[in-house]
């Protein structure tokens, strides 16, 4: 019962929930960058939705590129704050542009997607990631030693 009113951080438990969090979304974002990333490697014909003016497939390709390979560098705590930068205006895209007429059922899943990347850039991927790894060497440098 003491520890269920604690407010004091345990950052092994952080550090913890931060790497479950991240290998969580990424596997999950990966489930609909995938089947993008097969679908562009058969060839064929793309209809996908152009927000920005430049074509459906480089949009496709721009979704490819944060579904699959930013979710990748969030799996890995890779650059982690900058992938979730794509990954963000992604989901954006998805409910204000994809899904905008479609309501809040549609809306929620990118919703849900935006609220993690949000959190994981303010936050940081956490102890058990490479970027911790790389910080840590980058800090040593610093120091000379």
């Amino acid at each position: 019962m003491k520890r269920t009113f604690n407010t004091t951080l345990n950052h092994t438990a952080v550090d913890l929930g931060l790497l479950i969090l991240r290998i969580g979304i990424a596997c999950f974002m990966l489930t609909h960058g995938w089947p993008k990333l097969m679908k562009l490697m058969a060839g064929g014909e793309i209809q996908f939705l152009d927000p920005f003016g430049l074509g459906a497939k480089p949009s496709f390709i721009l979704a490819i590129f944060a579904e699959v390979f930013c979710s990748i560098l969030i799996l890995l705590g890779l650059a982690t704050r900058w992938a979730t930068i794509p990954l963000i205006i992604t989901m954006l895209v998805a409910i204000f542009v994809a899904h905008a007429t479609d309501g809040f059922q549609k809306q929620e899943l990118p919703a849900h997607f935006v609220l993690v990347y949000v959190f994981l850039l303010i936050s940081g991927p956490g102890k058990y990631s490479f970027d911790y790894f790389v910080s840590k060497r980058l800090n040593r440098r610093k120091r000379g030693v």
